[in-house]
């Protein structure tokens, strides 16, 4: 992670937002999985499932537009398209399923997109303490930096001024004829 020439912060971690796809995609694609498995429960008929579950995904992208989660249009997009495309799979798919190996399914998807939810928050968490420490320590060095600089405009002034006053008594004996 590093600090480009514009000032902005770049991660360079597995868990940083891409341009169209990310690590962030594969969430997206386990929600949607998850989320599949629940229409038919509810007893949902196919309109209202995909209408719902396309409000979700789009609300959760503008919950992270609204938590300042930086990411580009593209990847808000693809992270929709991602998470419907993985549901209407599911969707279509769980009908196959027998009741006990829908619930196991179920139970998987969930958990791994919990827990790789959390890994990915965690080391998103960590990033932005990690950016606050930098910048927390580069505002101190730049504040260190005018303080020095400051010390030494200051000496300098101090010089001149001594420079000055020793000139001015040298130029004052001379006139007095003492030199």
């Amino acid at each position: 992670m590093y600090f480009n020439s514009e000032g902005k912060f770049v991660r360079t971690d597995i868990w940083r937002e891409g341009k169209w796809l990310d690590t962030w995609s594969i969430v997206h694609l386990l929600s949607g999985i998850t989320i599949g498995f629940f229409p038919r429960y509810l007893g949902l008929d196919t309109f209202s499932a995909y209408v719902i579950v396309f409000l979700l995904l789009v609300s959760y992208e503008m919950f992270e537009a609204l938590a300042k989660i930086e990411e580009t249009p593209q990847n808000r997009f693809m992270d929709v398209v991602v998470g419907m495309a993985s549901f209407i799979s599911v969707y279509h798919l769980h009908p196959l399923l027998s009741d006990t190996a829908s619930v196991m399914l179920f139970g998987i998807f969930f958990i791994a997109t919990s827990m790789l939810g959390a890994i990915g928050w965690y080391f998103s968490r960590k990033a932005a303490e990690f950016e606050t420490k930098l910048r927390t320590e580069i505002a101190h060095g730049h504040e260190k930096f005018k303080e020095g600089r400051g010390k030494i405009t200051q000496r300098l002034r101090e010089g001149r001024a001594r420079r000055r006053l020793k000139r001015m008594k040298h130029r004052a004996l001379r006139e007095d004829g003492a030199l």
